[in-house]
């Protein structure tokens, strides 16, 4: 089957712009958020409260956008399969503007409860990724959908590189004398009505035929029946989860590991996820592509998943802060390879009539894997730091079991 070129000559390209903008923005907040709660300037926070409640309300925060995301994203998702991905991804962005205004408005007043509201508004909005890959798949051959969903991976590797920085350097004071914690959520705002203006004008539709899907707000619950009552879809969704729990402890609770144990500065934490965003770039870039012409996404996945959790497992090594430049870049190409090749593989798991639907549960299993471990890690942190950086190497490695002995075992094409 030929790859579909869809509408326009180069369908991928908008598509790639509109994520980079989006993780853009994303990776500005990454060294920021965590120096709210923990560094020694809180702007949240008076010195008279304790880390372990910091630890626990900075959990609660962080899983409210999953959370909220888990309910909203399968809408989302649902919508633009009866009205078109573009409308769809239009009202997403707007709510992450609204979400980044609020968010702004929260540093300087210092305020937890508007902070949580400017975290759960694009939660709930925020099902724009499961979009851009519906996007990919309409204009996809099922056999180059490992291949397209790695754009979307550079895309992020991409603003992994330069928002962390930017979001860095906005929040120190050293750098320019007005920047504040609220300047980076200010940028993020304009970069996001650019993001919009470039939908608007450059992204052209890309679903062929509208379908009516079932749209409610309990499909996130229906998505996790759904994908464990099918016995085509147990497996892989079971290995989604995993992976995406996994993950999540080491994303969400690293920069914190960093901060309280090596010293780290929102500069410092920009720069290392910069250096991360460079490999994961180049792997999602150059070394996935190369991977999808020799190898099914099914076999890459054999190895990419444990050697991942083995990386994860290194992070706990290091006993001076220049050691992470050294660990981190083989988390980066590990995940960069294994996450458009396990999406490839859930949108492989249907026909092009269900690509929403599935790409929909996918998001919920994810949101779910997203949303439970910064309330558990922020007990865990309270206790050790070094926990959260355990319990993602433990469920990557559980992650990679299941898709071997249980997953494989049923999919002839991937036994190899």
């Amino acid at each position: 089957m030929t790859e579909r070129r869809g509408p326009g000559k180069y369908p991928l390209l908008p598509i790639f712009l509109t994520v980079f903008i989006d993780l853009l923005g994303i990776g500005i907040i990454i060294p920021v958020l965590p120096a709210l709660f923990f560094g020694p300037d809180s702007l949240l926070f008076g010195p008279e409260v304790s880390y372990q409640h910091r630890s626990i309300v900075y959990g609660f925060l962080i899983a409210s956008y999953p959370l909220l995301q888990f309910f909203g994203a399968p809408v989302l998702g649902a919508l633009s399969d009866r009205f078109g991905r573009k409308p769809m991804l239009m009202f997403s962005l707007a709510g992450t503007l609204i979400g980044y205004i609020v968010f702004a408005v929260a540093v300087g007043r210092g305020s937890l409860l508007l902070l949580f509201l400017s975290r759960m508004l694009p939660g709930f909005t925020g099902g724009n990724i499961s979009i851009i890959f519906s996007s990919i798949a309409d204009v996809s051959a099922p056999g180059s959908r490992a291949k397209n969903f790695g754009l979307v991976g550079m895309a992020f590797g991409l603003g992994f590189i330069m928002g962390p920085t930017i979001g860095g350097l906005l929040a120190d004071k050293t750098v320019v004398s007005w920047f504040s914690a609220a300047t980076p959520f200010y940028f993020t705002a304009f970069i996001t009505v650019i993001n919009i203006l470039l939908v608007q004008y450059r992204f052209r539709e890309t679903l062929a035929e509208r379908r009516e899907s079932k749209v409610s707000f309990l499909t996130g619950f229906r998505n996790i029946s759904t994908s464990f009552a099918e016995p085509k879809l147990r497996g892989i969704f079971t290995v989604v989860v995993l992976l995406s729990l996994g993950f999540s402890f080491f994303t969400q609770f690293f920069s914190v590991l960093l901060i309280g144990k090596f010293g780290y500065t929102e500069k410092n934490i920009g720069l290392l996820f910069g250096w991360i965003g460079i490999w994961l770039t180049f792997t999602q870039g150059v070394t996935v592509r190369q991977l999808s012409k020799r190898f099914e996404s099914g076999v890459i996945l054999r190895y990419s998943t444990i050697l991942l959790s083995f990386a994860l497992a290194s992070l706990l090594l290091p006993n001076q802060a220049w050691m992470f430049f050294l660990l981190n870049p083989f988390v980066a190409t590990f995940q960069g390879i294994t996450a458009p090749n396990l999406t490839a593989v859930v949108s492989n798991q249907a026909g092009r009539e269900r690509q929403g639907e599935i790409l929909g549960i996918n998001q919920s299993m994810q949101s779910v894997g997203q949303a439970i471990p910064p309330i558990i890690g922020g007990y865990f942190n309270a206790v050790n730091g070094y926990l959260p950086l355990i319990t993602a190497a433990v469920l990557t490695f559980a992650g990679w079991a299941v898709y071997v002995f249980v997953f494989a075992r049923k999919e002839p094409g991937i036994k190899k």
